[in-house]
């Protein structure tokens, strides 16, 4: 038996071959698009997957105030933020946040997803997540791709 076929390939930084893909939100879930964004980020749905390297692909999601929630999840979720000063605690609803700013609603369903670490916080840096159908990364050449072909 030849061992060498057998041998498990690692990725490192300098190996892995990252990509730009673009991924339109408009009618789609919350958290099934955040669940399979959260996916391509860390790079789990390529054959080289490497837990402790950013071998995901950079992931561009457009229509981000054309996100769905189901149900009363728009107006009963309550998100909870903290200024740091006394008296300071500010609470919001996914409907307030998407008026004000939509892009952010699903940056922080996507945060949530990914691990609470130093890979995970540099992992985040390859999200980018626009209000409407336009965004800056045209010269990146972005592939677009569907929710359901991941």
């Amino acid at each position: 038996m030849d061992t060498q076929s057998y041998k498990t390939v690692s990725l490192n930084k300098d190996t892995v071959k990252k990509e730009w893909v673009v991924i339109d939100a408009t009618d789609l879930a919350l958290g099934r698009l955040a669940s399979r964004v959260a996916l391509v980020l860390r790079g789990k749905t390529k054959p080289g997957y490497t837990p402790h390297v950013d071998c995901g692909d950079n992931v561009i999601v457009v229509n981000a105030e054309k996100v769905t929630l189901k149900g009363n999840k728009m107006t009963d979720r309550v998100y909870t933020h903290y200024t740091g000063y006394p008296g300071g605690q500010r609470f919001a609803t996914p409907k307030e946040i998407l008026s004000k700013r939509p892009a952010e609603l699903v940056r922080k369903a996507v945060k949530g997803m990914l691990p609470k670490t130093r890979l995970g916080d540099k992992i985040y840096g390859n999200l980018y997540v626009y209000a409407g159908p336009e965004h800056p990364h045209q010269a990146q050449n972005p592939k677009p791709i569907k929710l359901n072909e991941i």
